[in-house]
C-alpha cells in the first residue's frame, strides 16, 4: 500500500501531539510480529556476516559499507523461499524491518577495530585483549544508543526529516512486502526498474568488475574501457589532449580540491530524498568551501600539502589537507545550529525531566505506551557513562574525571551528527571525533592515549545515535514499535562484536610477537600491512599526535573561521524557526559541506535538483489541480530503487576489489 505521511504544511503547523494522534491512529500496527525470535536470528545472523565484511573491507579502505536494505532484500528473500516450501508462515513487513535494525547496527561496530583502537595499539605498542575491545564496544555503542531516544520525538515525530536511507530502506520494505495490492505493484515494479537500471549503470562504472570481466576473464589488452564516474578526470584529460593545462583554481588543480564532479547514483538517489533546501546549502556551502577559501588557505599557506608529497618536488593537496581546516567552522556551524533548534523546542526535556519528578505537564502523550520511556535515557546515560570511565581507566589508563568530563560534549556531538543524518544521509563521525581530540588536547595537553581513548568513546556514541535514528525511520514510516527497534539495534551491537572481534585477530594479528611486553611492542606496527593498511587508523593517529598541542597545534585563522561559522549557524536557524521551516538554507548541511568532499556534494545536491525540477516539492504549492506525474507520484520509489541498486552492485564492486583483484 502507499505510505502515508504528513504533507509539508501540517508539519509545520500540527503540533507534536497532534502528529503523534495522526501516526497512532493512520500508520501504526500495534498487532503485527515485529521483533520475533526469528526476526532477531536472522538479524543476528546478516549483521555477524555483514560486518565481518565490513571490517575485512575496511580495513583496506577506510570506508564502510551500508547493509540496511542488502540485509531487507536478503532477508526477504529467504522466508519467501522458506514460506513456499512450507517451511515457515508469512515473513512480515515490521518482522523485515527489526532485521534491518540488527543488521545495520552490527555492521558499524566494526569502526573502531579499523580506526581508533588500532591508533591507540600503535601509539602504545599495546596489544589489547578481545574482552576488552569487546566489552569497550559494547558499552560504548549502548552508551550510543540511550543518547539517541531523547532526540527521536524531534527528529522524527515532530520535525519529521527525511532520513534518506533509512526512507529509502522503509520504501524498499513497502515495495516488497505490499506488492500484491494494485498501487504496492506499480511502486514495486518502478522501484525494480530503477534498481536494475541503476545497477547496470554502474556495473558499467565499477573498476574492479570491468577490470576482473576485461583483463581477467576476457583476456582483453587494450585499456581498461568504463563509463567515467568523476567527470572532473575526464574534464582533465580533455584539456591534456588539446595541449591545456587541467583546470584550476588559484593555481591548484580543481582535483586536488575535490572538485571532482562524480555521477556517484547512489548519492545521487539520496540527494531526491534530502530536499532541495538541504541541496542547495550543500552545494552552497561547497562551493565556497572549496572553490573560494581553500584555494585561498592554500595560497596562504594555512593549508599545507599532504604528508610526504613533496618527495617528489609537487605539492598535493586533497580532502583530507583540505578538512584539517574547514572542518572547525563547518562544525561550529552545525553545532550553534543544533542548539539554537534544541532551545527552541525544549518540551520533550521538560516532559521527561517532569516525568522523572513526578510533575504532571500540559497535554497529553499519546504515544506513552509505545516509545521508549525518556527516563531510561536520562537514568541510563549516567550509569553507563560512569560504567564506560571505569572501563577508560582500566583498559587505556584514563582518569574517570576526564572521561565524565565529556559526556556532554559527546552529547553536543551526537545532537550535531543527528542533525545531519537528518537531512543528509551523512554522519560526520571523523569530524565530530576530532572535536573531542581537541578538546582533550586542551583538557589533558600530551596526552594521546587520553586524545585517542575518550575520541574512540565520542565517536561510537556519534555513530550509534545517528544510527539508531536512521534505523527507527523506516519503522516510523511503516507503524513499527519504537521500543523493539531499540532491542533489536542493542541485539546487532552484541552480534557485531561477537564477529568482528574475533575475526580482527584472525586477520591482523598474526604477525604480533605476544611472548612478552617487549616483543609485543616492537611487532604492534605489524597490525597494518600492505594488504590491510588501515588507513583510518593512520589518519586517527595523526590527528591525535597533532592535537595533543591544544590550540596552539591549530592555526590562528581557524578561531576567526570558527567565530563566523557559529554566527552563520545561528543567523540561519533563527531564519528557519522565524519563518516557520520556509527559509530557503540550512545550516546544517551548510556546515556539513565543510566535512565532506565535494564530490559526494555535488551528487547529493545534483539529485535534489533534479527531483526539484521535475516536480518533486513544487506540487504542494500549485495546488490539487496540478496533474500528477510518474516523478511525483513514485517519487520515493525511484530514489530508492537508484540507492538500493547502485549501492548493492558497489559492495560487489568492493567485494571484487578485496577478493578477488
Amino acid at each position: 500500500m502507499a505510505l502515508e505521511q504528513l504533507t509539508d504544511e501540517q508539519i509545520r503547523t500540527l503540533t507534536r501531539e497532534e502528529k503523534d494522534r495522526w501516526w497512532l491512529e493512520r500508520v501504526y500496527r500495534g498487532a503485527m510480529a515485529q521483533l520475533t525470535i526469528r526476526s532477531a536470528i536472522m538479524g543476528f545472523l546478516l549483521g555477524g556476516v555483514l560486518s565481518a565484511t565490513n571490517l575485512y573491507i575496511g580495513a583496506k579502505t577506510g570506508w564502510s559499507l551500508g547493509v540496511g536494505i542488502t540485509s531487507v532484500i536478503l532477508a526477504f528473500a529467504f522466508f519467501r523461499v522458506v514460506q513456499r516450501i512450507g517451511l515457515a508462515r508469512e515473513f512480515t513487513i515490521l518482522e523485515n524491518n527489526c532485521v534491518q535494525s540488527v543488521a545495520t547496527s552490527a555492521g558499524y561496530m566494526t569502526s573502531p577495530l579499523i580506526s581508533s583502537l588500532v591508533a591507540y595499539m600503535l601509539v602504545t605498542g599495546v596489544l589489547l585483549p578481545w574482552w576488552q575491545m569487546m566489552a569497550w564496544n559494547i558499552a560504548v555503542s549502548i552508551l550510543g544508543v540511550l543518547f539517541a531516544f531523547p532526540m527521536k520525538r524531534r527528529f522524527i515525530n515532530d520535525e519529521q526529516h527525511p532520513f534518506p536511507e533509512g526512507k529509502a530502506c522503509g520504501v524498499v520494505l513497502d515495495a516488497l512486502h505490499t506488492a500484491d495490492a494494485a498501487v504496492g505493484v506499480i511502486k514495486a515494479r518502478v522501484l525494480l526498474f530503477t534498481a536494475l537500471g541503476a545497477a547496470f549503470i554502474k556495473f558499467l562504472q565499477a573498476h574492479a568488475i570491468q577490470e576482473w570481466i576485461q583483463h581477467r576473464l576476457l583476456k582483453l589488452e587494450s585499456e581498461l574501457l568504463l563509463i567515467p564516474e568523476k567527470l572532473g578526470d575526464l574534464i582533465a584529460w580533455g584539456f591534456v589532449k588539446l595541449g591545456l593545462k587541467a583546470p584550476a583554481l588559484g593555481g591548484v588543480d580543481i582535483r586536488q580540491l575535490t572538485i571532482n564532479p562524480t555521477l556517484e547514483l547512489a548519492l545521487i538517489g539520496a540527494g531526491g530524498l534530502m530536499g532541495i533546501r538541504a541541496g542547495v546549502s550543500l552545494l552552497i556551502g561547497g562551493l565556497l568551501n572549496y572553490a573560494v577559501l581553500a584555494p585561498i588557505m592554500i595560497n596562504q599557506g594555512i593549508i599545507l600539502p599532504a604528508a610526504g608529497s613533496l618527495a617528489d618536488g609537487d605539492a598535493v593537496f586533497g580532502f583530507r589537507p583540505i578538512t584539517t581546516w574547514a572542518l572547525w567552522p563547518g562544525v561550529a556551524c552545525m553545532v550553534l545550529a543544533s542548539f539554537t533548534a534544541l532551545f527552541a523546542k525544549p518540551q520533550a526535556f521538560v516532559k521527561a525531566f517532569s516525568a522523572l519528578t513526578g510533575k504532571k505537564q500540559a497535554g497529553t502523550d499519546v504515544l506513552r505506551g509505545i516509545e521508549l520511556p525518556l527516563w531510561v535515557s536520562f537514568l541510563g546515560v549516567p550509569i553507563m557513562g560512569v560504567v564506560a570511565a571505569f572501563m577508560a581507566k582500566e583498559f587505556f589508563g584514563v582518569d574517570p574525571w576526564l572521561c565524565l568530563l565529556g559526556l556532554p560534549l559527546a552529547f553536543v556531538l551526537a545532537l550535531v551528527a543527528a542533525s545531519s543524518t537528518a537531512l543528509t544521509g551523512t554522519t560526520p563521525v571523523g569530524a565530530t571525533s576530532k572535536v573531542t581530540q581537541l578538546f582533550y588536547g586542551v583538557v589533558a595537553p600530551g596526552n594521546t592515549t587520553t586524545n585517542l581513548a575518550t575520541a574512540s568513546l565520542t565517536a561510537e556514541v556519534v555513530s550509534n545515535a545517528s544510527n539508531l535514528l536512521m534505523d527507527i525511520k523506516p519503522g516510523y514510516m511503516l507503524g513499527a514499535k519504537p521500543r523493539q527497534q531499540a532491542i533489536a539495534h542493542v541485539i546487532g551491537i552484541l552480534a557485531g562484536s561477537l564477529a568482528s572481534v574475533p575475526l580482527f585477530f584472525l586477520l591482523f594479528t598474526q604477525g604480533v610477537d605476544r611472548t612478552s611486553a617487549e616483543t609485543v611492542r616492537d611487532t604492534i606496527p605489524a597490525l597494518q600491512t600492505t594488504e590491510f593498511p588501515m588507513p583510518s587508523a593512520t589518519v586517527w593517529k595523526a590527528v591525535a599526535e597533532a592535537l595533543t598541542q591544544g590550540l596552539g597545534g591549530l592555526h590562528p585563522t581557524v578561531v576567526y573561521a570558527v567565530v563566523v561559522g557559529s554566527l552563520v549557524g545561528l543567523a540561519l536557524e533563527l531564519g528557519r524557526i522565524v519563518t516557520k521551516g520556509r527559509f530557503p538554507l540550512s545550516p546544517i548541511a551548510l556546515g556539513l559541506a565543510f566535512v565532506i568532499n565535494f564530490e559526494s556534494i555535488f551528487a547529493m545536491s545534483l539529485g535534489a535538483i533534479i527531483f526539484w525540477f521535475l516536480g518533486v516539492g513544487r506540487s504542494s504549492k500549485k495546488g490539487p489541480e496540478m496533474p500528477k506525474t510518474l516523478w511525483v507520484d513514485n517519487h520515493e520509489p525511484i530514489c530508492a530503487g537508484v540507492i538500493a541498486g547502485a549501492a548493492l552492485m558497489g559492495i560487489a564492486d568492493a567485494v571484487v576489489q578485496t577478493f578477488v583483484l
